[in-house]
């Protein structure tokens, strides 16, 4: 695990390198802030940020992190989404990573009733990849409007260019920050003008900070520097008023257990299970689980227990595999956790639901559809930790990416795919000789043995943490000893929003 957490180190360092030392240098030339440090003087001091999708568009032709950083931080003692646009790579501009990026923290600002803070200095879409960022690109606009209707603030502190399509974030945002002669904001540039129009200007009489706070009115505030844009987007928050809808958690405590100790549970080999008991016992409040249905379904652990305070029920894979009783046992755990209100924490080693006749038979359908009905209906705040195998339909049921958990997050030793390289390669040769032996043909073993050689590596590259990671199908890969901390400042984000209305469940079937 350490070697993971080693390697994963080296690639957030990629993300937090920027563009690299040379255009670092010259954005620091410019007198400006980098992205980091403007959010580190906009947060609360020595208040923590929950920095998310670090590693989008790991593995694609885009620098790691895409260009953009995004998390949730307190300022003013409000929790907020915050995202802030890097302009030493590429100048800003956004690629289909920084689309999905920005997407999702509009979603989780949504889902959680998060003020959400703009950092603007971005040159617009990558234009070489418009295909990719125009059409899908309009939902940015679209998210702050509903999110203004929906009574979440926005505020858009602009430190540079927002230019074309990239206007009508301040334009769309409820307060505006632009820092004189810095912040330039217009639909289209000088050039642009000039081949549309014929028109001549220079770029602050077109979109200059003081035009718009004097003359247009699209700036509410002009900010003298960055520093003052900070100070007035700090002042914005306080101004809010904002309160939490949530509940009132009790007071902490910490667990019995060293957290240090969550390095050494999982395996290296994750065909060999481990018990998840070992991990809640290190994450939960006084390491204190009044387990639920210990006896029943015995692959699978459901239990009460408080983190930070918060009351949750947890959901957590003993062996890997989901029988029927351990599907119709989680499916009743949900409908109670729903009768409560209490959220819920998945924690995940699954290899999925369990195949063979007896199993058909035994209505294994049926029962895995009644956890997945459960999992999909269910309303209150759901929290994943992909702690190792995360397989075929257990991931499902296990709510995934697909199923909306408010948060989710993988630790190092996370695998994630239809099934496991060796199953996906083994089902692909038994497929290929069968086809063969019905054309009557002679099937051949040495390119079979080349290409369930070749499948398994690739499914194994797919599976792995920084892949999964850098598509956003988790908010970000995580050393397990921080696993508390970041469930507990996600109970604390899930907690603005009012409690949700109870759950209106699907036909179960019988």
């Amino acid at each position: 695990m350490l070697t993971k957490l080693s390697e994963l180190d080296a690639e957030h360092a990629k993300a937090v390198a920027g563009g690299g030392d040379r255009y670092v240098e010259r954005h620091r030339g410019r007198g400006k802030l980098l992205a980091r440090e403007r959010i580190e003087l906009l947060v609360d001091p020595d208040s923590p940020f929950l920095e998310l999708s670090p590693l989008a568009a790991w593995g694609s032709e885009f620098p790691v992190g895409a260009g953009m950083v995004s998390g949730i931080g307190v300022v003013e003692g409000v929790e907020c989404v915050i995202t802030a646009n890097d302009p030493t790579v590429r100048g800003g501009a956004s690629n289909p990573w920084t689309l999905k990026k920005s997407l999702r923290a509009a979603d989780i600002a949504l889902q959680n009733r998060l003020p959400y803070v703009n950092l603007v200095e971005s040159g617009g879409a990558d234009l070489p990849t418009q295909k990719e960022i125009f059409i899908p690109g309009g939902r940015i606009f679209r998210d702050l409007t509903r999110l203004s209707a929906a009574g979440v603030p926005t505020v858009a502190l602009v430190f540079g260019n927002s230019t074309a399509g990239g206007a009508y974030v301040p334009g769309m945002s409820d307060y505006v920050v632009m820092v004189r002669e810095r912040a330039k904001v217009f639909l289209g540039g000088p050039p642009l003008v000039k081949m549309a129009t014929g028109e001549e200007s220079d770029d602050e009489a077109l979109g200059g900070a003081e035009m718009h706070a004097r003359i247009s009115g699209l700036a509410d505030y002009l900010a003298e520097d960055e520093h003052d844009a900070l100070r007035i987007g700090r002042q914005i928050v306080r101004s809010l008023n904002w309160r939490k809808q949530g509940v009132t958690p009790q007071a902490a405590r910490e667990p019995r257990y060293p957290v240090d100790e969550l390095l050494g549970i999982v395996p290296a080999d994750l065909k060999v299970p481990f018990d998840p008991r070992e991990v809640i016992a290190r994450v939960v409040d006084g390491s204190e689980f009044e387990e639920f249905k210990p006896l029943y379904g015995a692959s699978l652990v459901t239990g009460w227990a408080r983190v930070h305070g918060y009351p949750v029920g947890v959901l957590a894979n003993a062996r890997g595999v989901l029988f029927s009783e351990e599907s119709q046992k989680a499916t009743q755990f949900i409908q109670l956790a729903n009768q409560s209100r209490t959220p819920l924490i998945f924690l995940q080693n699954t290899t999925g639901y369990m195949v063979g006749k007896d199993y058909e038979q035994g209505g294994i359908i049926k029962h895995g559809a009644m956890m997945i009905n459960a999992v999909s209906n269910s309303t209150v705040p759901h929290l994943t930790i992909v702690m190792g195998a995360s397989y075929g339909a257990g991931n499902y049921g296990m709510c995934g990416r697909a199923y909306e958990p408010r948060f989710l997050f993988s630790w190092p030793s996370a695998k994630s795919a239809v099934m496991g390289p060796a199953q996906l390669a083994g089902v692909l040769s038994i497929v290929g000789r069968a086809s063969a032996q019905a054309k009557g043909q002679v099937y051949d073993e040495e390119a079979d043995a080349a290409m369930r050689a070749m499948v398994e590596a690739q499914i194994e590259a797919e599976s792995l943490p920084f892949f999964l990671s850098g598509r956003l199908y988790d908010d970000g890969v995580i050393d397990p000893r921080d696993t508390r901390t970041v469930l507990g400042m996600c109970l604390s984000a899930t907690n603005s929003a009012p409690v949700p209305e109870p759950a209106a469940f699907g036909v179960f079937r019988p």
